[in-house]
């Protein structure tokens, strides 16, 4: 072993992880692959969601979700993604999406990193076209939301940065919704699924404007609608936004089917496009299929130790940030 293969001096019982580390549009994604020291989520005979559930539940793997996710290895907006099998036969491999506070259901920026990163480390169950017609080749991602079809821009060697998906049924799950949010007052949102559910508002309703008010008025007024919302329309503002918002959008008339709709970062300038590309059903609800589209990028690898000595060793909370985005 070289010296720079060399780990520093570490727990020798304790967990290394391994990770491939990359953005979309500049939100951060963690992948941890099969081979980056969680095999216990790998336990043979299990569901997906069975899981996720056994990360939330085991002390150890959440103490792995914390040391990734929490500072100093990670940041208040640090997301993850917990690569592991699946139960499904067409799906080439299953993901459990974390964050600071836990696991979610579904995040389309997660989505767009990881169609580039099953080709590129050769997880497709089957080898991809070496030149597909359409320059790009496919993959079935399994999201505990349901399977997700994403496709990547391929050479036949190598992805390119450009990714999109198709989400699962996404619907409007309530309109026009009023609901009291303390120092504000009372404000209208409507509430929309796109793998998670979110709740969307104009920044006018909080006496804001996204493109001149300060990140850190945005973030509080984001913070106080979201407790407001969880305890008054019970739904988790959390998940696929552009999905969710797409889908608002067409059930109010405001798009048509295959109508692109642009969301710009006010902090990074990045852009993800998303349009309703066919109508569908969830439940009873009537839904559509959202086309997301946007950029990944790949930004290093990392190897992860503690010191059982550390008593920060499974991370702590520090920096604010957030993402917010413009039609």
């Amino acid at each position: 072993m070289s010296q720079a293969e060399k780990l520093p001096p570490h727990d020798p019982s304790g967990l290394v992880l391994r990770t491939v580390e990359m953005h979309a549009g500049g939100e951060p994604l963690r992948v941890v692959p099969p081979w980056g020291g969680l095999a216990s989520l790998a336990t043979p005979g299990l569901s997906l969601l069975e899981r996720r559930r056994l990360l939330l539940t085991s002390p150890e793997l959440d103490a792995a979700r914390r040391l990734l996710m929490h500072e100093p290895r990670g940041h208040r907006d640090m997301y993850g993604a917990l690569l592991v099998p699946s139960e499904l036969p067409e799906a080439d491999v299953g993901a459990i999406f974390v964050h600071n506070q836990g696991a979610s259901a579904m995040c389309g920026h997660a989505v767009l990193c990881l169609a580039r990163f099953v080709l590129d480390y050769g997880l497709r169950r089957g080898a991809p076209s070496p030149a597909a017609p359409s320059g790009e080749a496919s993959v079935t991602i399994h999201c505990p939301c349901g399977p997700v079809a994403a496709f990547a821009s391929w050479d036949g060697r190598r992805s390119g940065t450009r990714a999109r998906f198709h989400s699962v049924p996404a619907f409007a799950a309530a309109t026009d919704v009023s609901i009291d949010v303390p120092g504000y007052g009372k404000v209208v949102v409507d509430v929309g699924y796109g793998g998670a559910f979110y709740a969307f508002l104009s920044a006018d309703q909080l006496g804001l404007d996204v493109s001149s008010s300060k990140i850190q008025d945005l973030v509080d007024a984001a913070s106080a609608v979201t407790e407001a919302v969880k305890a008054q329309v019970d739904r988790s503002p959390t998940g696929s936004g552009v999905t969710a918002r797409i889908a608002l959008q067409y059930h109010k008339g405001l798009i048509q089917l295959n109508q692109t709709r642009t969301f710009r970062s006010s902090s990074t300038g990045s852009l993800f496009t998303g349009k309703a590309i066919k109508e569908s059903k969830c439940g009873d609800h009537n839904a559509v299929i959202v086309e997301v589209a946007g950029e990944s990028f790949y930004t290093g690898t990392s190897t992860f130790t503690f010191e059982e000595e550390d008593p920060l060793k499974y991370g702590f909370f520090l920096t604010i940030t957030c993402w917010v985005c413009l039609d």
